[in-house]
C-alpha cells in the first residue's frame, strides 16, 4: 500500500528516457534485443548490448534506482527456469554502502519472487579491485576475488546473474568458486553485454 501511495505521489520514470510509467519503458527495452554469448565454461544471455537506452538504464540502477532493478528482474525472469538457483555477482561492500543496496542481489530476489527459482546471495567479493576501467588483459587475469559463504550448493543448478558482462572474467571467476562449493554452473544471465 505504501508503494502504491509513493507511486501516486512520485510516479516512476524510465531509467533510460525519463518518461513516466515504470523503471524501464517498453520502448527503451524491447524484447527482441537479446544477445547470446559464450565464455570459456559458460553460456550467457543478455537483454541487449551495453549501449544507448540499456546503458542509461544500467547506470540508473548503479546510481540507486530500485525500480529499475525490478524492471530488469521482470525481463530476466523469462531466462530462468524452475529449479534454478540464481546467484548474483556481488558488488563491493563500499559500493553497497554508497548505493544503499546491491543491484544484482535485488534483481535476483525479484526474479525469485516471479519464478520457481531461488535466490542465493552467498557470494562475497574478497578483494576491492573493480573491473571497470581495466584493460582486457588485466580483467582476464583477475582471479580469486570471490568466495562462497552461503548454504551448501551440492547438486544445485546455479545460474549466475550480473548487470554487465565485458570479458566474462568476473562470471568465470564466480563460476569456479560455485563449482568448488558443489554447484553445477553452466549459464549466466546479464542485463547487458559490453
Amino acid at each position: 500500500m505504501l508503494r502504491a501511495l509513493l507511486d501516486l505521489l512520485f510516479p516512476p520514470q524510465c531509467g533510460a528516457c525519463g518518461t513516466t510509467g515504470s523503471g524501464i519503458c517498453e520502448r527503451c527495452l524491447p524484447h527482441a534485443s537479446r544477445v547470446a554469448f559464450r565464455l570459456t565454461t559458460l553460456h550467457g544471455v543478455a537483454l541487449g548490448a551495453y549501449d544507448g537506452e540499456l546503458r542509461r538504464a544500467v547506470l540508473a540502477l548503479k546510481s540507486g534506482r530500485r525500480d529499475v532493478a525490478e524492471a530488469f528482474a521482470q525481463r530476466l525472469s523469462a531466462l530462468v527456469t524452475e529449479g534454478d538457483v540464481v546467484v548474483p555477482v556481488p558488488t563491493t561492500a563500499a559500493r553497497r554502502r554508497e548505493r544503499g543496496f546491491d543491484g544484482c542481489e535485488l534483481i535476483a530476489r525479484e526474479i525469485a519472487k516471479r519464478t520457481q527459482a531461488t535466490a542465493a546471495c552467498g557470494l562475497i567479493q574478497t578483494a576491492g579491485d573493480r573491473q571497470r576501467g581495466r584493460n582486457r588483459v588485466s580483467r582476464l587475469s583477475a582471479k580469486g576475488r570471490f568466495r562462497w559463504r552461503g548454504d551448501a550448493l551440492a547438486g544445485q543448478r546455479v545460474v549466475l546473474l550480473d548487470d554487465v558482462a565485458t570479458t566474462g572474467a568476473t562470471l568465470e571467476d564466480c563460476a569456479r568458486v560455485l563449482r568448488g562449493a558443489g554447484a553445477t554452473v553452466e549459464r549466466a544471465v546479464v542485463v547487458a553485454r559490453a
